[in-house]
């Protein structure tokens, strides 16, 4: 007799459910994706994949879809928002890839997702739903019931929920409360490198830090745009949920007003701003907000993190590893379809909270002010290299 085919679930239709549902073929599952749009799409602009990301995907075979739309910036630079001076870089470009045996690349999102969206249309072993609005599943002993919005169901072996940060999934499963307003406002913005002043065209991640606010710019799209990202802390949420950019020119023309020019410059430049309300979850405290049963969470609808530490695609492209290898034993006969994701919750939640607690410091971190701003600045001029690499982070995991 052979090996058992498992037939997965997957609930999402960004990032994460797509590396997932890739992973999962790979292992010789199965997989019906459910995505409640109409179309597939990625709602935002830029991403950084740190090394522990694109060897991911370069073991994937994905690394020329990926060399052909990324961009790959020499180095990071922090520096200060209000005089622009340099405080500390670390180097990247081919000094990542002699460190860490794989690049740090830049990409808008919607490249990468229509990267892993080819690659799993390629698989003979996935079907993709649109439309499909998950409504809640049903779990037994020996498979789930996935129960749509519009009254259809899907049967399977275990169910994924990748579904991002508001997880119907988790809700369910979990029943945890809502992801919660972190204090923050992002903004971000796309601008042709071509319309910039020369001084921004450097082919780097520049983050500004200021006093409760920073601004973080990379290229994107081989280089051809920079992404800028500029985040406020203490602003009201307004309860938005999405992007909108109603009003949020004039809002970051005034957060930058006392800031250098460079950054005076970014703001004109910009054509158009969109503005999120960040929100957040706790880091995990155990493998069982991560998988129970059937039911697991990925991504997002696991673990979703503030962006200041450029992780959260990452960390959703190591937890689809780690499932598909979680699945690849299950299909060999080394465990069960609930021990199989009891191994992948057990090899990936100490980690990805790791990362969400140093998200949250870092946030804390890029935003001080008065006196400790100072003796921030001062510690980046000293240890600058030594503050900004980040070993543990950048040579991932087994996977």
């Amino acid at each position: 007799m052979g090996p058992m085919t498992a037939h997965l679930l997957i609930a999402g239709g960004g990032i994460g459910a797509l590396a997932a549902a890739l992973a999962a073929c790979r292992a010789g599952c199965s997989v019906q994706l459910f995505e409640q749009a109409a179309a597939f799409s990625e709602v935002g602009a830029g991403l950084q994949l740190g090394p522990n990301a694109t060897r991911i995907l370069q073991a994937w075979g994905l690394g020329p879809a990926l060399d052909a739309v990324a961009a790959f910036p020499e180095r990071i630079v922090a520096r200060s928002s209000t005089s622009g001076r340099e405080l500390a870089c670390l180097p990247l470009g081919q000094q990542a890839v002699q460190r860490y045996g794989a690049p740090y690349a830049t990409a808008h999102r919607r490249d990468l997702h229509a990267i892993l969206l080819q690659a799993v249309r390629a698989q003979t072993g996935a079907q993709l739903h649109l439309g499909s609005a998950v409504a809640g599943f049903q779990e037994s002993m020996h498979g789930v019931r996935l129960q749509l919005k519009d009254g259809r169901q899907a049967d399977g072996d275990a169910l994924i929920g990748a579904d991002g940060l508001w997880s119907r999934v988790r809700e369910q499963a979990l029943a945890d409360g809502r992801a919660q307003p972190t204090g923050h406002l992002a903004y971000r913005a796309l601008i042709a490198r071509a319309d910039l002043p020369a001084a921004l065209r450097a082919h780097e991640v520049s983050v500004w830090l200021g006093a409760r606010q920073h601004v973080v710019a990379y290229p994107v799209r081989g280089g051809e745009w920079l992404n800028v990202v500029v985040i406020v802390q203490g602003a009201a949420s307004q309860g938005l949920t999405g992007w909108d950019d109603v009003g949020a020119a004039a809002d970051v023309r005034q957060a930058l007003a006392n800031c250098c020019s460079t950054l005076q410059d970014l703001a004109q430049a910009a054509p158009s701003w969109g503005r999120w309300s960040l929100a957040d979850r706790a880091p995990m405290a155990g493998a069982a907000q991560m998988a129970a049963g059937r039911i697991a969470l990925l991504g997002d609808a696991a673990h979703p993190m503030r962006p200041f530490l450029a992780q959260g695609a990452a960390m959703a492209i190591e937890d689809a590893a780690e499932l598909g290898a979680a699945l690849a034993a299950q299909r060999a006969g080394q465990a069960d379809i609930p021990a199989a994701l009891a191994r992948y919750a057990g090899q990936r939640w100490q980690r990805a909270a790791r990362v969400q607690a140093r998200s949250r410091r870092n946030g804390q971190i890029f935003h001080l002010s008065g006196p400790m701003q100072w003796a921030r600045n001062a510690a980046l001029g000293l240890m600058g290299h030594r503050l900004m690499d980040l070993p543990w982070l950048y040579r991932g995991t087994a996977r």
